[in-house]
């Protein structure tokens, strides 16, 4: 039963086009040709310079989060993957929530853990040799990054968050 829920997601997940095709939008492309191929953003977040990043989350149970990003004339910048190990590596203590959001978009989900005094997000993303894992970002009860770290997505035991 449970693989004919995941085969069902991930064949919804497909329809929907983008996270799968997201990475031949070519520079230049118009917002509006981005959203008629690849439907309503799941959150646009303002760029400095008077343009937006289109972000399209699979979070919770996905592991993409696609980022188109638009200038002020209403052109693609650039497409990609934001969940990757190289981007991850970027959040350093001193980063906001906002900015984490910015660059990641929302979390799968957010909980805490009695050694630490603010919330954790937790993003699900695949390492280079495609294995499922978790990247833990920290912040304090000012919503500042203490500290983001990445552990491995373990699958057929109980999940220690929830009881």
């Amino acid at each position: 039963m449970r693989y004919i829920v995941a085969a069902s997601v991930a064949l919804i997940a497909g329809c929907a086009g983008f996270p799968y095709g997201g990475y031949d939008i070519p520079a230049g492309t118009r917002r509006e040709a981005v959203v008629a191929r690849s439907g309503a953003p799941t959150r646009v977040v303002p760029l400095p310079g008077g343009g937006q990043r289109l972000q399209y989350s699979l979070q919770p149970l996905g592991q993409e989060a696609w980022m188109v990003d638009v200038d002020a004339a209403g052109k693609v910048v650039r497409a990609y993957q934001a969940l990757t190990f190289e981007n991850f590596n970027r959040i350093q203590p001193g980063w906001t929530m906002a900015d984490v959001e910015r660059e990641f978009g929302p979390p799968a989900r957010v909980d805490g853990v009695m050694s630490w005094r603010g919330p954790v997000w937790t993003y699900r993303w695949r390492d280079i040799a495609n294995a499922d894992m978790f990247y833990w970002v920290y912040f304090d009860e000012h919503g500042i990054v203490g500290r983001a770290h990445q552990g491995m997505e373990l699958h057929n035991g109980r999940d220690p968050g929830r009881r």
